[in-house]
């Protein structure tokens, strides 16, 4: 790449390595040290030559990106539910799609000082956005990853945000009720076509046996030890998982199960309330827990 471009060459340069435009400006901001907000600049400023030393920086990115490796990787962060977050390849990258899963847990939180559990927080983005938008919710959150867990920890502490995150493998370190227990786990096939475009995320973050189920049944079947009676459970699945998810949420005694859409109007997500009472599946009658 030439040593004196000015902005708008820079972004037609990169367009002609593959890149689509926006990731094209996102990543020039990043490398002027710019807010990603600042794309009027670029367009403001479009016959400002660059410097030698950010015309190369702004190269080795694009290279990057064309290489494949997610934009949200290479600039350190991602918007999700309107608070920054930072990312990096030790988390999944928080999709929009998930946005659905925290709007309807703000949707059934009790009034008041509700408690919340996120499950496999990964980057603490459900957690976290929960708690920016309720301030009042007891907001926990956990991973089995370290790795996430110090990602989550850190973006708590660069939001401001009191969360309690901790490690754990699902419920194995969990005490106490919650009113709310959210999650997005691990939901694709082993061997899924589709794990080929995600090669840069954390692989264990993503794959959950031979049908992409056995970490949801997991969490259904623990989660009643941990509701409280009209508790909610809420879960992200697979685009084709949604009718399994209602059933298995139905089996082990939730009631209300229903699947909201994600913005591509897919049933992204299922989730129930809690009756307090769990099935005996062998005599047909139900349980007090």
């Amino acid at each position: 790449m030439p040593e004196t471009l000015n902005c708008a060459q820079a972004i037609v340069t990169a367009c002609s390595l593959g890149l689509d435009r926006l990731d094209a400006q996102l990543l020039l901001l990043h490398v002027l040290g710019k807010p990603h907000g600042e794309r009027a600049w670029l367009i403001a400023h479009d016959r400002d030559p660059l410097q030698p030393e950010v015309s190369e920086g702004f190269h080795l990115l694009c290279q990057r990106r064309a290489g494949g490796e997610p934009l949200a990787y290479i600039v350190c962060q991602q918007e999700f539910f309107g608070l920054p977050l930072a990312v990096d390849a030790r988390v999944l990258i928080p999709r929009p799609d998930t946005e659905t899963l925290v709007s309807w847990a703000l949707d059934v939180m009790p009034a008041g000082s509700a408690k919340v559990l996120d499950l496999g927080t990964g980057s603490g983005a459900i957690a976290l956005a929960i708690k920016h938008a309720c301030s009042t919710a007891e907001v926990s959150a956990i991973d089995a990853s370290a790795d996430a867990v110090a990602v989550a920890r850190s973006n708590a502490v660069a939001l401001g945000l009191a969360v309690s995150i901790e490690i754990s493998r699902w419920f194995e370190q969990v005490n106490g009720l919650f009113d709310v227990i959210i999650s997005n786990p691990p939901y694709v096939r082993e061997g899924d076509p589709h794990l080929a475009a995600l090669g840069h995320e954390p692989i264990q973050a993503l794959t959950a046996g031979s049908d992409g189920l056995s970490d949801l049944r997991q969490i259904i079947a623990g989660a009643p030890a941990h509701l409280q009676a009209g508790g909610w459970l809420l879960l992200e699945h697979g685009y084709d998982q949604a009718e399994v998810v209602r059933q298995l949420l139905q089996e082990e005694g939730f009631e209300s199960v229903s699947s909201r859409d994600d913005l591509a109007g897919v049933q992204r997500c299922s989730g129930g309330r809690f009756s307090g009472l769990k099935p005996d599946l062998g005599s047909g009658i139900e349980s007090a827990r």
